[in-house]
């Protein structure tokens, strides 16, 4: 059993190592002078399209944008867990269609409650 988390263990470390040793490294490059340690202002200009922007950076959105994109991202990434399940239906009998209709209950009752509080109307 332990064995089998030795992969994820060593996974974990190379995680950690990668960027850190990618940091360290660049660190030292800066002392040979690769890097340079002070950048040219000009470097630090924000660029757009060839032209300077125009007005304040930040700009507000509204937060429906984000709703609306979340919700249609729950709701599609739910719709992909039918894909396995079609492929694995003669397997699984009655018991995976009685889960499945469970599921599809669950994305039913979210979908309706988004319809009643107006949240898929684009304005």
């Amino acid at each position: 059993m332990l064995a089998s988390y030795g992969h994820i263990g060593l996974l974990i470390l190379l995680a950690i190592l990668f960027p850190a040793s990618t940091l360290v490294i660049s660190y030292l490059l800066s002392y040979v002078r690769v890097r340079p340690k002070k950048p040219n202002p000009i470097k630090a200009m924000t660029y757009e399209c060839g032209m300077d922007t125009r007005g304040p950076a930040w700009v507000q959105f509204n937060f429906r944008y984000y709703f609306f994109a979340l919700l249609f991202l729950v709701f599609a990434i739910e719709t992909i867990f039918l894909y396995p399940w079609a492929v694995a239906y003669s397997a699984l009998g009655w018991f995976g269609l009685g889960e499945m209709m469970i599921f599809i209950a669950i994305l039913l009752v979210g979908y309706v409650y988004a319809w009643k509080k107006k949240t898929l109307e684009w304005k």
